[in-house]
């Protein structure tokens, strides 16, 4: 067996490490063997050489294997599952998911809560009164046969190497590899079960992918991954330079969502939604091609299913359909005010990460594990990259608890947008789509 002196130096001097060398490596660091402070420089090695795409996927597929690994059962032959890598304003999974589920795929989904500024699905979920997201693998397994879909917390036992490693990456300068953050990813979307796996990867100033270069190297990676380990990959590429959507925030996330299960939400989350269904319908092998899995997304949109199957859902999980079927019940914020437009003109860009920290400043997100967070409170655009707006006119409105707050941000606030003479294009919001080998049969 070798030693972590020997691992570590292996990697320093920019050797490939076999899958028993990484093996070893992370059990030993789980298990006590291998210290923290060589663990450290271990990942500090992979920071500065990199991994080859086979040790990528060697080092996923053993985190994955470190800890609890979901049998889907009757249900793993239409299974599907989605992931994002995180952006402001982004509900797109409350919408893709019961459009999948509607349309006859099994969706099982564990989700996490935010962090930083970018927000998370299970934050937005538990704005819902008595919805239980902290689910046990039997009552998991059983909804997801059952209703066709579930979302849930991430459990503890799911891929816990990740788990440790990461913590010590947060705290030894080692988060920025592509490998690494590849390989944690995956090696929970592995564990998790699904055969069938997109990945919405964010790119732009409110992701923590600031270029499409980035962002591709990334997505090809988690691609190239699972498709070395048996799954079937898709990764869309989409736009996070402005938030999507109007609304930031968990309980205005989760009605704006709702309005858009209806028909009746922005059109660049509808855009978005649709895109990942098309590719999750494809996936889970119940349409042909890109066209039919666009009919039937539309008319799981259209037709109200989408709608319903998030209803089932919730009554499923404990919570109170009547937020869902009226979105006024859910949490409001006492202090609701409009910020109007310093100037007139064509809005060029809107700072997404700017938003999304002042959304925390608020109390709709965390800056730390643990931290408490308020669902009432956020923001809503009434204007977006390309609208023209009237001096005066509200171009946000703030959710908060008292006028103190809203005096604090409003200036940061309206900072965050700039400003054209002439009109302004939006951009594209899907950027590029990349596609593993394998295809549903």
């Amino acid at each position: 067996m070798p030693t972590a002196v020997e691992v570590i130096a292996r990697k320093r001097d920019g050797h490939e490490l076999t899958r028993d060398e990484i093996a070893w490596f992370v059990r030993g660091f789980v298990g006590g063997e291998v210290a923290d402070y060589q663990a450290a420089a271990w990942l500090m090695a992979v920071v500065c050489r990199g991994m080859t795409p086979r040790e990528t996927a060697d080092l996923a597929e053993v985190m994955a294997a470190s800890g609890q690994q979901l049998d889907l059962g009757p249900v793993a032959a239409r299974a599907v599952d989605k992931h994002s890598t995180g952006g402001v304003g982004d509900k797109t999974t409350l919408v893709v998911a019961p459009i999948a589920a509607a349309c006859g795929l099994a969706v099982a989904k564990m989700s996490g809560r935010g962090l930083g500024f970018t927000g998370g699905t299970i934050d937005k979920l538990e704005s819902i009164a008595g919805l239980r997201v902290g689910l046990s693998q039997a009552e998991f397994l059983a909804q997801v046969e059952r209703v066709g879909l579930v979302i849930a917390g991430q459990s503890a036992e799911l891929a816990p190497a990740d788990g440790a490693l990461y913590a010590l990456r947060d705290v030894t300068a080692t988060v920025e590899s592509i490998p690494l953050i590849a390989s944690s990813i995956m090696s929970k979307k592995i564990a998790a079960g699904s055969p069938a796996i997109c990945l919405d990867v964010k790119v732009g100033r409110g992701a923590f992918m600031k270029t499409i270069e980035d962002a591709r190297e990334l997505a090809g990676a988690m691609v190239d991954i699972g498709t070395r380990l048996g799954r079937r990959m898709t990764a869309v590429i989409s736009g996070m330079d402005e938030p999507l959507g109007n609304a930031i925030g968990n309980a205005l996330e989760l009605a704006e969502a709702v309005a858009t299960l209806r028909g009746r939400g922005p059109s660049d989350l509808t855009e978005l939604a649709i895109g990942l269904a098309v590719e999750l319908l494809q996936l889970g092998g119940v349409a042909p091609d890109e066209s039919s899995a666009r009919g039937q997304a539309f008319r799981a949109l259209r037709s109200g299913a989408a709608f319903e199957k998030l209803v089932e859902m919730v009554a499923a999980q404990g919570g109170d359909v009547a937020q869902i079927h009226d979105t006024g019940k859910l949490p409001s914020a006492p202090l609701v005010a409009e910020l109007p437009s310093p100037r007139a003109g064509y809005v060029a860009s809107i700072d997404a990460e700017a938003l999304g920290w002042t959304a925390v400043e608020l109390g709709a997100g965390r800056r730390k594990k643990g931290d408490p967070v308020d669902h009432a409170v956020g923001i809503v655009l009434q204007a977006k990259v390309g609208d023209l707006v009237r001096s005066g006119e509200p171009l946000l409105v703030v959710h908060c608890r008292e006028r103190a707050q809203l005096e604090a941000i409003g200036d940061r606030l309206l900072g965050a947008f700039g400003w054209s003479e002439l009109p302004t294009l939006r951009p594209p919001l899907i950027r590029e789509v990349m596609r593993g080998a394998a295809r549903a049969p």
